[in-house]
């Protein structure tokens, strides 16, 4: 009596191979790399300890954060801001020097050789007053926008006022540190505020 064979099974198609799951190190990193929008981002020195956590200094133009502590080549930077204005006011009025002699090339006339005369020098001295003034405090931007012909025209008045502020510090040092202030003063009071007393937070538990 012949014995049935057992019937074959349809071989089972092969499983997709599954990704291999991260370890916690790569999850970790790639938890840190993510930056929600909207928060401020926190440097790897800030988060080993590196620098202070809080608020940071805005950087100035041509200083950069030196101004914060007067390191990194502060001293230098700002000869060479006060030198390079006061070289580029000079190069503007002998550009102004010579449209003025094209004027009187043309022979437009006394009268309009006056009236440019004192439009430039009017506009220089705005633009001395308001880049100066800027040092101190910020201009309201839609003010900025209608006064910006204004300050293209009188621009040795601003190179003036940056070269003549340079003499004593950064130009706009004094409003950037005293907002830096202000902001490291609220920082430490909301931490303050947050980490309350210790006696308290036991009392409560």
């Amino acid at each position: 009596m012949s014995e049935e064979s057992p019937t074959a099974k349809p071989a089972r198609p092969a499983e997709a191979a599954k990704p291999p799951k991260p370890s916690e190190p790569e999850v970790a990193s790639a938890a840190e790399g993510a930056h929600t929008p909207g928060a401020p981002r926190t440097s790897g020195a800030a988060a080993a300890g590196g620098t202070p956590p809080g608020p940071r200094p805005e950087p100035l133009r041509f200083f950069g954060t030196s101004w914060v502590d007067h390191t990194d080549r502060y001293g230098l930077r700002r000869v060479g801001v006060a030198a390079g204005a006061l070289a580029a006011a000079v190069a503007g009025c002998l550009v102004l020097r010579f449209a003025y002699q094209g004027l009187e090339i043309a022979d437009v006339g006394a009268f309009v050789n006056l009236l440019v005369v004192i439009m430039f020098a009017i506009c220089s001295a705005i633009a001395f007053r308001r880049t100066w003034e800027g040092f101190g405090k910020r201009h309201d931007p839609q003010s900025a926008a209608q006064m910006r012909s204004l300050m293209t025209i009188g621009f040795i008045g601003s190179l003036l006022a940056y070269f003549f502020r340079s003499l004593k510090e950064a130009p706009g040092e004094k409003l950037h540190r005293e907002e830096y202030e202000k902001a490291r003063v609220r920082y430490e009071k909301r931490t303050a505020r947050r980490a309350g007393h210790p006696s308290k937070r036991k009392r409560r538990k």
